[in-house]
This record gives C-alpha cells, sequence and structure tokens, in this order.
C-alpha cells in the first residue's frame, strides 16, 4: 500500500510534526508512506516538495490579500482565517498517481484550493483526511472559540469586522465547502475524541465518516533520561524546581502565557519560598519577552527545532504547564509524558483526554489562574511524584506509540480502500 501524506509545511507548527511523525510511523509498520509539502526543508528521502513551488507562494499572497481586504485591511486575524480560493494541483505529479491513498492533513495557506481538493475527490482514488483543527468542518476559522454556527451554518462571523453578516465570507465559504464535499465519501480523522465530536455535528461535513486517532509519538527517542545531565546540557540550576511552557510562538494569545504569569505569581505570594526554590523555562518563539514578568527566576531558551535538545528540555523539568485556550491533541503534552514529566493544562479540548486528573497530572478548570496554580503545586508539593511521572509514560505507550497509531490508520486505510472498490 502507497500513502501521499499532503501537508503544507515540512516541519513548521504541530501539524507538520504530527504528520511527519504519521509518516515514520507507517513506514516502521509496512506501508510506503511518502509527505507532499510546498517546500522541502531536509533531506528526508520520503519527502517531496512542489516541483514548483512558487505556485504556492503566488497562491498564498492572493489568499492573504483577499483576506485582507475582507478584514478591512486590518492584520488582526489575517492568519487565523483561510478561504482555499487558491492553491496548487497536486493530481498531475507522479507522487500523486503512484497512491493507493490521498492522505490530506493541514492543507491551508495556498498549499491547496477547494477546487483542488474537489479535483483530488473526482480522481476517484481513496481520500483519508486528518483534522488538526476545525477548519475543514468549519467555514473559514481554525479555532471557533466557543461559536457553535458551523454546527447549521455560518454567517455573522465574529472574526469579520463588525461580526461579518447574514451573507459574510463565512457564509459563502460555508456554502462552497458543502457543494464540494457533499458528493464524496472522505474518511475524516480527528486527532481527539473532542475534536471528532465537535467534526461530527457539522453541517459542512454531515453524512461523513468521522473516526478519532491520536498522533503517534516515537517512545524511543521521547523517553526518560538523567535530569542533571540535561540540566547540564542547557544550563539550567540544578537547585531549583523547573516549571516549563513550551509554544512555537511564546507570545501567542491562545496558548494562555498571562494565566501561567499570573498562576506563578499567585503562588510566591503564597508560598515565598518558591521565589527562591522554583524557576520558569520558556521555549518557544519571543520567549525572551516575558523576563521580569514572574516573581520567580525564569529561562527563556527562545525556538529550539533541533529533536535532540527538545528532548533534554523534557527531562530538564519537573512539570510542564499548558495554559492555552483551545487545543486538539497538542504534541507538547504527549512528548513531556513520555519523558515522564506531570502535565497540568486547562480543560479543554483534547487536554483532558491526555491528562488524566491527578493520575499523571493535574487538569485545572478553564481560565483560572487560581485552579492553575493549585496543580501546580499539587504536582511539586503534594502528590507521589514518582506515581505520575510512572503512569504518564504507560499513558503514552499504550495510546501514542507509533506502532499502536499506525496500526488504526491502516484499518482507516483499508476500509477507505474498500469501499472506493465496493461503490465502483
Amino acid at each position: 500500500m502507497r500513502v501521499l501524506l499532503v501537508n503544507t509545511s515540512e516541519r513548521a507548527g504541530g501539524a507538520a510534526v504530527a504528520t511527519g511523525r504519521l509518516m515514520e510511523a507507517l513506514n516502521n509498520n509496512g506501508v510506503k508512506a511518502s509527505m507532499l509539502v510546498a517546500t522541502k526543508e531536509t533531506d528526508n528521502i520520503n519527502v517531496v516538495g512542489l516541483p514548483r513551488s512558487w505556485r504556492h507562494r503566488l497562491a498564498f499572497l492572493w489568499e492573504r490579500l483577499c483576506i485582507f481586504v475582507h478584514l478591512r485591511f486590518s492584520k488582526k486575524h489575517l492568519f487565523e482565517l483561510d478561504i482555499a480560493n487558491a492553491g496548487v494541483d497536486i493530481t498531475s505529479l507522479p507522487e500523486f498517481k503512484r497512491a493507493d491513498i490521498i492522505h490530506l492533513a493541514w492543507i491551508n495557506q495556498g498549499m491547496l484550493s477547494l477546487a483542488g481538493i474537489r479535483e483530488i475527490l473526482k480522481s476517484g482514488k481513496p481520500v483519508v483526511w486528518t483534522m488538526h483543527d476545525l477548519w475543514p468542518a468549519s467555514s473559514i476559522c481554525h479555532l471557533s472559540l466557543g461559536c457553535e454556527k458551523f454546527k447549521s451554518h455560518c454567517s455573522h462571523c465574529k472574526y469579520l469586522p463588525h461580526g461579518g453578516g447574514d451573507k459574510d465570507l463565512s457564509y459563502r465559504i460555508w456554502e462552497k465547502k458543502n457543494s464540494f464535499f457533499k458528493p464524496y465519501n472522505i474518511s475524516f480523522v480527528a486527532c481527539s475524541k473532542w475534536l471528532a465530536t465537535e467534526a461530527k455535528a457539522s453541517g459542512v461535513i454531515r453524512g461523513q465518516i468521522v473516526t478519532d486517532i491520536p498522533n503517534p509519538l516515537n517512545t524511543s527517542v521521547f523517553r526518560k533520561k538523567d535530569k542533571l545531565a540535561a540540566r547540564t546540557a542547557l544550563d539550567l540550576p540544578h537547585d531549583r524546581r523547573l516549571i516549563a511552557f513550551i509554544a512555537q510562538k511564546a507570545t501567542n494569545v491562545n496558548k494562555g502565557m498571562n494565566y501561567l504569569i499570573e498562576a506563578c505569581n499567585r503562588l510566591v505570594s503564597e508560598h515565598p519560598e518558591m521565589r527562591d526554590n522554583t524557576g520558569v523555562v520558556i521555549l518557544g518563539g519571543h520567549a525572551e519577552a516575558f523576563e521580569g514578568q514572574f516573581e520567580m527566576p525564569v529561562y527563556p531558551l527562545g525556538y529550539i527545532s533541533e529533536e535532540k535538545k527538545i528532548v533534554e528540555v523534557y527531562n530538564a523539568i519537573d512539570v510542564f504547564i499548558l495554559p492555552s485556550l483551545s487545543e486538539n491533541l497538542p504534541n507538547t503534552i504527549m512528548e513531556a509524558m513520555a519523558c515522564g514529566v506531570p502535565c497540568v493544562g486547562f480543560r479543554v479540548g483534547g487536554i483532558a483526554e491526555m491528562i488524566d486528573h491527578h493520575k499523571n497530572g493535574y487538569v485545572a478548570l478553564f481560565k483560572s489562574a487560581s485552579d492553575l496554580a493549585r496543580g501546580i503545586r499539587w504536582v511539586l508539593d503534594e502528590a507521589d511524584y514518582d506515581s505520575l511521572s510512572h503512569n504518564a509514560i504507560k499513558k503514552v505507550v499504550s495510546r501514542y506509540s507509533q506502532q499502536v497509531v499506525a496500526m488504526k490508520y491502516i484499518e482507516i486505510y483499508n476500509h477507505a480502500a474498500a469501499s472506493k472498490r465496493y461503490a465502483l
């Protein structure tokens, strides 16, 4: 079986990381998988870039310009929306023609247009689509942030100036998606049970198959190692408990850094000794922007892309915090748990599926800095830490390991291929 995974980026973003890991998992379990991306960035022989990447660049710029106009020339939400009005036709590529299964992942920002997706569907090849966010099942947004209009019909979009209107951009794209997808069978896969539930309620893809399969992780790479050795390698202190926050861009408001700042400062106020025995490690772009905002030492590591060094970061810390306001199935929690690190996060999206409350971490009340602080304190000073660490590793090995996830996808591929043959 040959599977072609399609994702806009090879390395940037959680979807790219997850898709690359799935490709590796499939190849390690008897499937010939390759990955098609807009621009090839590594020497991985299984990754192919578009032959004329400038076409993707033009499509990206045209789509951004159209969105910019609809936002009335405001940059707010410019990269939070996608309308898929421009993209690249991949059906003529040899990689596409050789594939038995076309597996779409995150294909936005000029990679595939709605028309291009329809051409893929018209080719007759079985299509599996992993949803890394809500966009495939909504209109123009990736994060609904509480809005449920995608379940009936999008309009009056809160992302648009003055709340859009009856037949605004979100309304028109919802109509297009509904007409494009309805005649075809697509096997949608959500990375979390939460997202699967949301997708099944969508008016856009109503009637389509939606299952949930988590992202895979190579547990031979992400594993528990010596903490002091990791801290020495990263030049981090040996005599402090270290709290960590990790995001591609630390200043991303949706990642909830403000809640972590409030929680940590509350802890120092209630337990002054934490000023001297605890610190905060921040990994991500613009990490240095938060120095001086915590009442305890901050250790900004900046953006790190090298996997080996990221593993060292996890092994250097004592607790990982993800106070995101919206999440699907974050790779960071999975990675931390694989390294034996208990996690604390808000009860939102798929986070509560990963963190088993009081077993391998702490699930805090949504947007509650005080409960976030309570969870950090509980992990560091009250819980049986070794038990939390053991349970975290056990959860990842049993649910997210390469073989477990690959076998679930192979079952989806076989079912999609059989359904296509039956239809013919």
